[in-house]
């Protein structure tokens, strides 16, 4: 099914409007170089083996380290980490230029302060139109006490909390 010129502002529209928190996935490639980028299409997908996944443009920079790589990492980050976002979601930028990731036991750079880290590996990759999905089977996870940053109306924001 081919999405008509006339109904893609308002799909782009309709999806800006669903809240979503924010994740940065990052990798290395063979040579041991790092790549991430920045996602908001994320969500959980199985309990039992516990699965995610993440959706990547196929236009993405990082987009060949993700098909290879068997190793990833899933950070849900929090407001502070907007200016860190930003750089992820920039093409071209030197992403891992601000010292913020330490590498794991795996060499997969992680942010040690995300309120939560998702330490994963490769379980399925398939076709979503002109993103890639990527299915990730989690094998560690870190969860600190901490309010995730949210992405809503093309704008991040912070969770606030409801009384």
């Amino acid at each position: 099914m081919v999405v008509h010129a006339d109904l893609s502002p308002r799909f782009r529209d309709a999806m800006a409007a669903f809240p979503s928190g924010v994740t940065i996935m990052t990798t290395v490639d063979r040579w041991g170089r790092p790549w991430g980028f920045t996602a908001s299409s994320f969500c959980s997908l199985s309990l039992d083996p516990p699965l995610v996944l993440v959706c990547l443009a196929k236009t993405a920079r990082c987009h060949p380290a993700f098909l290879e790589s068997e190793e990833w990492t899933i950070q849900i980050v929090a407001p502070r980490h907007l200016s860190l976002v930003t750089r992820f979601a920039t093409s071209g930028a030197d992403k891992f230029a601000g010292g913020e990731f330490t590498p794991d036991d795996r060499g997969v750079p992680f942010l040690p302060d995300a309120p939560v880290t998702l330490a994963c590996v490769a379980h399925a990759r398939h076709d979503g139109g002109d993103h890639s999905i990527l299915v990730a089977r989690v094998h560690d996870v870190t969860v600190l006490d901490d309010q995730p940053l949210l992405y809503f109306r093309r704008t991040f924001r912070p969770l606030t909390r409801l009384s």
